[in-house]
């Protein structure tokens, strides 16, 4: 069996496994990995930009060095090796979660209960919930699905298309890296630098993807296309730019504007301004438009990885 059969079989299987099972609540290999990134920073830590660059080379060179040693072991059986790609998929993609965890706030706000929307948020995102109202929460459930769809979901199966299962542990280990040193805090400035640059540039491919099967698959193709070219270079992050203003013209609503992350305000550019405030009922859309990027995403993983092994032979 080829490995863009087993890639298909794999990460099918995987994505079928999330759909069902969702994440773990206790022992998850993302976990685990934090854990042991955590305990390679209490080592490495000073406030400078070297040592942040040996921590993410340590972290994520030892999560791909064992996926390659893993994949080697079984490269033999196809079967064995359908189903680590399809464990080891399940393991890094959460889509599930995040459509399990948005939804969840969405009925809070739909039954009026503003608190207890506030006291779900922060298993979505870092806003500070406590500053946002009703409104304020919907329009941050939208944003999160939209960039997680390309962080938990669209990034993963990219990598997994381009080198199988190295692939998908490799993005998943940058993509959890940033998000624990990653951000513009006093103690990760200089440290997470490095994290946070490499996942710049491994989540641009998944980000653009997302932006554009976003497009195609949303009810306002031409309102994300034109959002995604007028807006998306206003964002501070080049990944969530495109895809937050293609989900806000896809789903005609208007995101972006001021938010709040650990006590520090920031004034985010509007993305698709002519668009309606978020309302309650967006939360769904949004959840159900992720979901349909995420199936074309493999989609488009596996035909590519025809193309090229066509190519190459």
């Amino acid at each position: 069996m080829g490995a863009d059969r087993v890639f298909a079989y794999g990460a099918a299987a995987g994505l079928l496994g999330d759909l069902l099972l969702g994440d773990p609540r206790r022992g998850h290999p993302v976990a685990a990995f934090g854990r042991a990134a955590a305990a390679v920073e209490r080592e490495l830590w000073r406030d400078d930009r070297g040592r942040g660059a040996v921590h993410t080379a340590v972290c994520v060179g030892g999560a791909v060095t064992l996926a390659s040693l893993a994949a080697r072991a079984v490269r033999r059986s196809p079967a064995a090796s359908v189903a680590l790609t399809g464990v080891a998929t399940w393991a890094v993609v959460g889509g599930t979660s995040l459509a399990r965890e948005a939804r969840a706030i969405g009925r809070a706000l739909q039954a009026g209960d503003v608190e207890a929307a506030r006291e779900r948020l922060p298993h979505l995102c870092g806003r500070d919930p406590q500053a946002l109202d009703a409104d304020g929460i919907a329009r941050a459930v939208v944003e999160s699905v939209a960039e997680n769809t390309s962080d938990a979901v669209v990034g993963a199966l990219v990598w997994g298309a381009v080198a199988g299962v190295p692939g998908l542990v490799g993005f998943r280990a940058v993509n959890t890296l940033d998000a624990m040193v990653g951000h513009k805090s006093p103690r990760y400035r200089r440290y997470g630098w490095a994290s946070a640059r490499l996942d710049d540039v491994a989540g641009w491919p998944g980000a653009r993807l997302t932006a554009v099967l976003a497009a195609l698959l949303g009810p306002d193709p031409r309102g994300a296309v034109r959002a995604w070219r007028a807006d998306a270079g206003r964002h501070p992050s080049p990944n969530a730019g495109p895809v937050e203003a293609s989900f806000a013209g896809a789903l005609g609503v208007r995101l972006g504007g001021t938010l709040s992350y650990g006590g520090r305000v920031e004034h985010r550019p509007v993305l698709n301004g002519g668009g309606r405030p978020v309302a309650v009922t967006d939360i769904d859309r949004a959840v159900r438009l992720s979901r349909r990027v995420g199936w074309l995403a493999l989609a488009a993983g596996v035909a590519a990885r025809r193309v090229l092994k066509g190519r190459a032979t």
